[in-house]
């Protein structure tokens, strides 16, 4: 195996792109509706809107770094941190019923199904950036 250029698929290469087009529009949105993401952390959290155009950032960096060969594995690992450190938000959100930014309500059911959808984001983004297993 190359360890410059590890192997990929098709599918898992349109799964990265898809991915990282996900992220990039999520880092443009938390720009867009920066006080409606402020508003998934509790008030004792500093500097709230920092974090958010902080994340956002992040969120641009790790979608063009799915795309360096050499490190595809471990942005996949990074990117499923990323998204376990921004789990509690999203909790908290559906505790305190806050709506989702940009929204002025978001019934309480999408708030706990948004819930389910990281762990399908965490297995999406290990599984398009893991080489293909060997056949035999």
């Amino acid at each position: 195996m190359n360890d410059r250029n590890p192997p990929t698929t098709v599918p898992r290469t349109i799964g990265r792109i898809l991915f990282a087009l996900l992220f990039v529009a999520a880092g443009i949105y938390h720009f867009q509706e920066t006080i409606g993401f402020a508003a998934m952390l509790p008030d004792f959290v500093p500097l709230r809107k920092w974090i958010v155009w902080i994340s956002g950032v992040v969120e641009w960096i790790l979608a063009i770094l799915l795309f360096v060969p050499p490190i595809r594995k471990k942005m996949g690992i990074i990117i499923a941190i990323f998204l376990i450190a921004i789990f509690p938000a999203n909790i908290y959100s559906a505790i305190m019923n806050i709506p989702m930014p940009g929204q002025h309500y978001t019934p309480p059911i999408y708030l706990w199904l948004r819930l389910l959808v990281q762990p399908l984001f965490i297995w999406w983004i290990l599984w398009a950036t893991r080489p293909p297993k060997e056949k035999r």
